[in-house]
């Protein structure tokens, strides 16, 4: 069978003095026909990144509305990683050819898990483009899967997607009962099915990357690690990845310590099992730091976990995300849910979340990026009420409890 994630509890209930408890029994209320249900959350990998965050929260949720629900990652290779993340890539709309060796190379290790996949779901939800082909080599075994339903969920932004790249993966979605995404514009024109849902992801506000710190536990981490804590902090969290564009906020932060020069920066982020490319961007992000002590390039090989995460939002007095592009962002919800204003890049799912003007600024350069954060330093009373509007933005809109209501309401309607 495919690896199987251990997951911590969750309890629905404990959620009520954050949501209320109206959205709780809306929930519960969705949750009974499907009580007993077997549903599968597939994916790539058990940590590193947003869909990893997502689902160590989402099935343990539906566990406590009286779902039977797992969540199995893929075995991959490092070829096969590579594979797939050049098309992650192409489907985002970078120049790659997916050539036969390529294509092959894909095939053959789903084909590999296809034969893992153990029968007896109800609902089996699959992520993004590594294992988006199984159903395509279950499809035949009709007693097997007779009453299982197939939803694919695509996290990143196929605005511009490799037409050739797209092509090869469409036939594959198209199989599917129902495709998820965080908007509109990321669906393909081409793309034939008859459900077609929008349903932008969420963050656990009780996740220990998000859970209340207290301020000398937070000032005591940001100083572990280097960092002034009273000296200005900019802080950007992601994936190293180019899309994320950290040699960019970079350059911004250069131009900001023209204007304010104890400013500080920290790139913090984790490098994950499905992307072999985030080393290299590593390299890269470390040769345009060039040295310089006041920028601060930390990821889990440090040491840094969700705990540090949640302290560096917490000292930060602007956050970044200065993506050129990008599925949703979760780090944008995180950083405003906790009372700092975000500036982020004018791309996929982080315009959902910043109300530009309101809870933080969309850039769409370097130089209106540096602009953006040195206003933001110079009026910190201004920063703060943004802040405070962004994380009751984020709580109308995007926490977990959220989430857990569209994919009820989802299967719900599949299954009935």
């Amino acid at each position: 069978m495919l690896e199987r994630v251990p997951l911590l509890e969750r309890h629905l209930d404990d959620y009520r003095p954050i949501v209320g408890d109206e959205v709780v029994e809306r929930i519960r209320t969705l949750a009974e026909p499907l009580r007993g249900a077997r549903v599968l959350h597939l994916n790539a990998t058990a940590y590193g990144g947003g869909v990893a965050e997502l689902l160590a929260t989402h099935v343990p949720l539906l566990r406590s509305v009286g779902i039977d629900a797992e969540w199995q990652v893929m075995q991959g290779s490092d070829e096969f990683f590579a594979v797939t993340k050049e098309v992650h890539n192409a489907l985002q709309g970078a120049p790659v050819e997916l050539t036969p060796q390529m294509r092959r190379t894909y095939l053959e290790r789903v084909l590999d898990n296809a034969l893992l996949l153990q029968d007896g779901w109800d609902v089996v939800v699959v992520h993004d483009p590594q294992p988006a082909a199984i159903l395509h080599y279950v499809a035949d075994q009709i007693e097997a899967f007779r009453d299982t339903t197939w939803i694919w969920r695509c996290h990143i932004d196929l605005t511009d997607a490799n037409h050739d790249v797209w092509e090869f993966y469409r036939p594959f979605v198209q199989q599917y009962d129902a495709s998820v995404w965080t908007m509109p514009e990321f669906v393909p024109d081409d793309l034939a099915m008859d459900r077609i849902v929008q349903a932008p992801p969420c963050i656990d506000p009780l996740s220990v990357k998000n859970l209340d710190l207290a301020a000398p536990f937070c000032t005591e981490i940001t100083r572990q690690y280097g960092i002034d804590p009273h000296r200005p902090i900019v802080c950007q969290v992601s994936r190293f990845d180019p899309w994320k564009d950290p040699i960019g906020v970079i350059e911004a932060f250069r131009l900001v310590r023209e204007s304010v020069p104890d400013a500080q920066l920290v790139l913090a982020g984790s490098m994950a099992t499905d992307d072999p490319e985030g080393f290299r961007v590593w390299e890269e992000t470390e040769a345009a730091r060039a040295g310089d002590r006041d920028i601060h390039l930390l990821s889990n090989l440090h040491q840094v976990g969700a705990v540090q995460i949640n302290a560096f939002q917490r000292m930060a007095d602007v956050v970044v995300q200065k993506s050129l592009r990008e599925g949703f962002g979760l780090t944008v919800s995180e950083a405003l849910w906790k009372g700092r204003p975000v500036i982020g890049g004018r791309a996929g799912g982080i315009t959902l979340q910043i109300r530009d003007g309101f809870d933080g600024y969309l850039v769409d350069d370097v130089p209106s990026c540096a602009q953006r954060i040195t206003d933001l330093l110079a009026d910190p009373t201004g920063a703060d009420a943004m802040g405070a509007d962004g994380r009751e933005h984020v709580r109308a809109n995007f926490l977990s409890t959220r989430e857990l209501e569209d994919w009820l309401g989802l299967m719900g309607t599949l299954r009935a």
